[in-house]
């Protein structure tokens, strides 16, 4: 097909996915601004709920147990990276892939994702990962890195009739807002057409001056790889068949490989380059890696001809042959691509609540004392006296009466207890989990049940947040493995909790089979990609370190008036990172090394 009748092809295809939604894109919007607290119209709950005009009454006053309860999920913790090999010889490289999964965590901006992410999924019932490698992330060394950033589910456009994964898919199209000048900086191209998807940035946007909207379309091709195709309205921006395919930039004359930054070739002097994919990578120049993978050179050998020539050894370029984006879902539902919206689980709740704060707010105001009086025409006060009423008739005092209306609420707050309590039961909250005071656990050990009782009612959810890491985990070992040309340094730590400084090497994932062919063992699934449950714990140092001083208490390091006892403590408590530890331990071995008595006298 021509470039323009792919640009008509995805233009009908996110046309027909887009339609399909039907009114998703709506309720998402409603979702939002339910959890933010701005819908104050009341859904009618008696006839009598509605203005005489027939609009919806409002709520003047909102207790929004929406946020309050989604907030009350809410984990700041990163779960952290578990590679395990299937292999006993690929160990030594799962430590690594492990240690420089942990190393990507603190260089990305993980908290601020995972604090995102921790909205958005419960609110849509799940959000999408892009994770992407960036090769105009450069340092003086390295070229390239990993990108991870967070999609709104409105900013996809999934296949229709597909509820697995985006993986199911044959293709999903992606609504970027982006700026003129990033389009033209990645790109090369202006547009001049305007904001075609303001609701993608936000509800109810206006077309920012500034701003378009850039579609991408990921897709399986032919062989079974990824296609990459972007526009902006009429202007297509990349048009790639097999998007991670190695491209090299080569001269046209001499075919020499050249750096993008070079403008000639320092060969034949051509200033014309073009770039072709590479199934494979050709070593001259043998080399070690500093895990012991030894990567040989060229070795002799005879052409067509006899003729002596270098046979360079050939490695296939990896590629991960997988979608750049994957959706963590909140609790998965039969039939539904995103999971379950915790906002839509407790709407009707909300909206009851807002019904009844109205009410309450209405019977305070009318609220208070009321005074009856005759009705008669020639009923007087004297103004200079202030406080004389002349009344005609004993029949007419009467009349006159001083009533207080306090406005009993019981019913109502008793009421609102119970559907606040509803809401929390749907979600499977309890006071324990929020941190409030729980009047029916009476000890320490008895409100600790009640936590995890909960903990195991929003366990689901867990299972997904965890399950979706690790499948971050393996996106960025893959894109490492398949772009990371140069060795990268890693940090890791030994046994005593000391820094030890490592290397990433791609090479260190190749292997020779049988034929003497090589290969990129990831291509195999040799390892797998999990989450470790006990890094909340060994990450919470202050309750090991009271463990710690627990269990030597209890005479499980000995007993604790010896010595070696002591020191035994305290190189725990180094290893743990407790401060000064180190030092504690330096000066009770000094001690102990100066009451021994010296067997040479």
């Amino acid at each position: 097909m021509t470039t323009q009748e792919k640009l008509d092809y995805w233009k009908d295809w996110l046309g027909r996915n887009e339609a399909a939604l039907g009114d998703l894109g709506k309720r998402m919007d409603e979702r939002e601004a339910l959890y933010r607290g701005e819908v104050r119209e009341i859904a009618p709950l008696t006839p009598r709920d509605r203005k005489k005009s027939g609009a919806l009454r409002k709520t003047s006053h909102l207790r929004n147990i929406i946020a309050e309860n989604i907030e009350s999920e809410v984990s700041a913790v990163i779960p952290q990276p578990k590679v395990t090999a299937r292999r006993q010889s690929d160990e030594w490289r799962a430590k690594i892939l492990e240690d420089m999964l942990r190393n990507e965590l603190d260089r990305l901006p993980m908290e601020t994702l995972n604090d995102q992410m921790e909205r958005t999924v419960p609110i849509q019932g799940g959000g999408y990962w892009l994770v992407e490698w960036d090769n105009s992330k450069r340092t003086h060394s390295t070229v390239g890195d990993v990108t991870v950033s967070i999609l709104h589910p409105k900013q996809v456009i999934p296949q229709d009739g597909v509820f697995g994964s985006v993986e199911d898919m044959d293709a999903v199209v992606l609504k970027l807002p982006q700026t003129r000048v990033y389009i033209r900086r990645a790109y090369g191209k202006d547009v001049d057409e305007g904001e075609e998807a303001p609701e993608a940035r936000t509800p109810d946007a206006d077309a920012a001056e500034d701003m378009v909207t850039q579609y991408v379309a990921y897709y399986r091709n032919e062989k079974g790889g990824i296609g990459k195709f972007s526009w902006v309205q009429d202007t297509v921006l990349e048009d790639m068949e097999d998007f991670e395919a190695r491209r090299i930039r080569k001269c046209v004359r001499c075919g020499e490989a050249l750096e993008k930054e070079t403008e000639k070739c320092p060969l034949c002097g051509s200033e014309q380059a073009r770039e072709d994919e590479e199934e494979n990578e050709e070593l001259y120049a043998g080399f070690t890696t500093l895990n012991g993978t030894a990567i040989p050179g060229a070795a002799a050998a005879a052409d067509e001809r006899g003729l002596p020539v270098m046979q360079p050894t050939v490695l296939p370029y990896y590629k991960p042959d997988v979608f750049p984006i994957f959706l963590q879902k909140n609790v998965s539902v039969y039939g539904h691509l995103l999971g379950d919206s915790d906002v839509d689980k407790i709407a009707d709740q909300q909206n009851t609540m807002n019904r009844m704060e109205q009410k309450i707010i209405d019977r305070f105001i009318k609220a208070g004392t009321r005074i009856t009086l005759p009705d008669r025409a020639d009923f007087r006060m004297d103004p200079e006296d202030g406080e004389k009423w002349y009344i005609g008739s004993a029949a007419d005092a009467s009349l006159i009466g001083v009533y207080q209306f306090s406005g009993d609420l019981s019913q109502e707050m008793q009421y609102m207890a119970g559907v606040y309590e509803e809401a929390r039961q749907a979600l499977g909250i309890t006071d324990s989990f929020q941190g409030r005071r729980d009047a029916t656990a009476q000890s320490g050990v008895a409100k600790q049940f009640a936590a995890s009782q909960s903990a195991g009612r929003l366990e689901s959810k867990r299972v997904m947040k965890e399950a979706a890491y690790a499948e971050l985990f393996k996106r960025i070992a893959m894109l490492k493995v398949a772009y990371a040309d140069e060795p990268r340094s890693i940090v890791a730590e030994d046994d005593r909790g000391n820094a030890k400084y490592e290397e990433f090497n791609r090479y260190d994932f190749y292997e020779q089979d049988e034929k003497g062919e090589w290969h990129c063992i990831l291509s195999d699934d040799r390892f797998l990609f999990s989450c470790d449950t006990d890094a909340p714990l060994v990450n919470d140092r202050q309750q090991l370190w009271q463990e710690a001083a627990r269990m030597y208490q209890m005479g499980a390091f000995g007993d604790p008036r010896d010595p070696d006892t002591r020191i035994l403590l305290w190189t725990k408590l180094e290893l743990l990172h407790y401060p000064g530890a180190g030092d504690t331990r330096e000066y009770l071995e000094k001690k102990k090394e100066a009451q021994t008595p010296d067997s040479g006298e």
